[in-house]
């Protein structure tokens, strides 16, 4: 997927300066897809799902990746996905939950994002997963413990994003509208992130 420069984009105030994607993490169930799509419909911004673009360019689906060639190879996919759509202009980018554990991702993110933590508490996640089967990590062992465990080892390190913003079971527009003001926030703390760092031989 190539994504065209972005002529539409419609920032609020405290957003103007931003030129880097909007990089959601978080675990599985906390709705970094759902609050992607809106917040990226509310600025004017393309959306991507990190997870639908690993999949098209394996050809095949992510239990289908991991039941083939395992969890290791999947990452290595994902980073290298990943890579590629932080060179893309200006997007709401959603990544799969392991994704930024990565520290290699994580460099590159903070280059050429900014990471926004989408934190759920246990029985918001438990609810939202059960909706849908399309889990690897899930089909080891009950669910609710599965991401507890998730939860305990990944939350230190979604903790060093960007922004965090709760995410909660209450109407999404609520979540966005968070998102876009811990977003203004932090732009006003750190103007010097507005502007990606430029690729090594390139240009931001």
């Amino acid at each position: 997927m190539t994504l065209a420069a972005e002529s539409s984009a419609k920032l609020p105030a405290g957003l103007e300066p931003l030129q880097r994607s909007i990089v959601l993490v978080g675990l599985m169930g906390a709705g970094k897809s759902a609050i992607g799509r809106r917040l990226a419909a509310r600025l004017g911004l393309s959306f991507v799902d990190a997870d639908s673009e690993i999949e098209r360019a394996a050809g095949q689906t992510i239990p289908e990746i991991f039941a083939a060639h395992g969890e290791a190879a999947f990452r290595d996919g994902e980073r290298r996905v990943i890579a590629r759509l932080l060179a893309e202009p200006m997007h709401v980018l959603a990544t799969g939950g392991g994704a930024f554990m990565d520290a290699q991702t994580r460099a590159l993110v903070r280059d050429r994002g900014i990471s926004v933590w989408l934190r759920a508490e246990l029985d918001v996640l438990v609810k939202r997963t059960a909706r849908r089967s399309n889990r690897p990590l899930l089909n080891q062992g009950e669910p609710s413990e599965v991401l507890a465990r998730l939860m305990e080892a990944r939350g230190p390190v979604y903790a060093t994003a960007d922004v965090t913003v709760q995410s909660t079971d209450g109407p999404p527009e609520t979540t966005v509208q968070r998102v876009i003001d811990e977003l203004a926030r932090f732009l006003a703390e750190h103007p010097e992130r507005a502007v990606p760092v430029a690729a090594p031989g390139g240009t931001a």
